[in-house]
């Protein structure tokens, strides 16, 4: 059975455990990236350097939305077109994706090299962290096209059906930096810019491998010069659902400096650097979850562009069950041993470790019920409906979010900030628990509409 032709006949079960377990693989050694960049920097140089890569974490951020912004987009149309049998516009779609990749990755970090200094005051730097801050952000922004090239790409070779690859890829570049790391900041005494080299070096390793995978690998579809020449149309479809994950990413940081901002106002440098962990803590949760939504992506896309609607309300059920599963087990875990944690990453300051593990307790006291709520606006990114998955992605992160942030912490000071998060999750969930009953409602519709027309 060919791989393509698989995801329309395999059982939903066996297909979602065959595309996600490597992908959850992949996204939680992704993760690893920026914990493993915390757990050394906060061990082998301290608490105030901790915090200065803290506040680069946004920048890190908008870097990773421009790969998502052409990689998650592409990926979901090629799904879509390989379910309709058309190869050859799935290539030209990976020849579009690949130089646009690089084109917006290059302005990105460009105009962040010129404006790196009023952007990290922005973002909250202190005179006593801006120059761990300014270290760590000027080499993330030099080697950001190696990175993005490998990011980019990587979701593609899980749409046309290739999950071990795409796990794979992701383990080369994380199992680099966690050997470099060390060796850059505890053996050649490198400081911060060790470990941003290290996680520089180790993104480049795996955009080459993957590069070649797409050029001389056994790739079901090419990278072909031909394919490279950007046409409107196809950018325009890869930017039209490749915007919600960017733009879900573009909020993440901007919440990130609104809080790092109301951080400095209640906490100092200490709560920033807290939150940084906290934040390393989610991105790890949230890793398996998006795995799993890697993992449904295709199965819902091909058959969504074959019209087996019995398919794709199946995929939708059984990924949402598995992400409620990992959001309540998360949920428990943050509860019972906050302190433990947070010690993972620093055991000698006592401040930034009660900082941290109050902080986590409150933020994530609801995060059992947003995993189903990421299953679902990767429904809707995944059947092409862009809106819905935009909106519902911006909902948690913008129109509920930030006007907590801004609001709460003038009653409850610093634990307001961390309420902020269970509310936000609560009345984004209830919302989009709203979209996808109505969402169920059409498809049961359309099925009608389809069985009817056979029959």
């Amino acid at each position: 059975m060919d791989e393509s032709e698989e995801l329309e006949r395999e059982s939903i079960g066996k297909l979602l455990l065959k595309f996600s377990i490597p992908a959850v693989i992949g996204m939680l050694v992704n993760a690893l990236y920026s914990v493993v960049d915390r757990i050394f920097v906060g061990r082998g140089i301290g608490s105030i350097a901790l915090s200065g890569v803290a506040v680069t974490f946004p920048i890190s951020t908008v870097i990773m939305a421009v790969g998502m912004l052409v990689g998650t987009g592409a990926a979901a149309v090629i799904s879509i077109k390989l379910g309709q049998k058309n190869v050859g516009q799935a290539e030209k779609i990976i020849g579009n994706a690949f130089v646009l990749t690089i084109i917006t990755t290059i302005i990105v970090s460009i105009l962040g090299l010129v404006f790196l200094d009023p952007i990290l005051k922005l973002l909250g730097a202190s005179a006593e962290t801006m120059p761990y801050a300014k270290q760590f952000a000027s080499i993330l922004l030099i080697g950001a096209v190696l990175q993005n090239v490998g990011f980019g790409l990587n979701p593609i070779i899980r749409s046309e059906g290739d999950p071990k690859t795409a796990m794979i890829t992701m383990l080369i570049g994380a199992v680099l930096n966690f050997i470099i790391n060390p060796v850059f900041i505890f053996g050649f005494k490198l400081g911060v810019i060790g470990s941003a080299l290290a996680t520089v070096i180790s993104q480049a390793v795996c955009s080459v491998w993957i590069f070649r995978y797409f050029t001389k690998g056994k790739s079901l579809l090419k990278l072909k010069k031909v394919n490279m020449k950007l046409e409107k149309s196809v950018i325009k479809e890869i930017i039209g659902i490749g915007m919600s994950p960017f733009t879900m990413q573009i909020a993440a940081s901007l919440v990130t400096i609104i809080i790092n901002t109301s951080l400095a106002k209640y906490g100092g440098d200490l709560a920033i650097g807290a939150f940084s962990l906290i934040n390393s803590i989610i991105i790890l949760i949230l890793m398996p979850m998006l795995g799993i939504n890697q993992g449904a992506q295709p199965i819902i896309g091909y058959n969504y562009g074959s019209k087996n609607i019995s398919r794709v309300k199946k995929v939708l059920l059984y990924s949402a069950i598995a992400n409620a599963c990992i959001s309540t087990i998360a949920f428990i875990v943050v509860q019972l041993f906050p302190v433990q944690i947070i010690r993972i990453f620093n055991t000698t300051d006592s401040k930034l470790i009660d900082l941290g593990a109050n902080g986590i307790s409150i933020f994530l006291m609801m995060f059992a019920i947003v995993g189903p709520q990421i299953a679902i606006v990767n429904y809707f990114q995944a059947v092409g409906k862009a809106k819905y998955s935009m909106f519902l992605s911006l909902l948690r992160q913008v129109v509920v979010l930030i006007p907590l942030i801004l609001i709460l912490p003038h009653f409850f000071k610093l634990n307001g900030i961390w309420m902020a998060g269970p509310v936000a999750d609560f009345v984004s969930s209830v919302i989009t628990f709203i979209f996808i009953a109505y969402e169920v409602k059409n498809l049961n519709k359309l099925n009608k509409e389809i069985l009817d027309k056979a029959s």
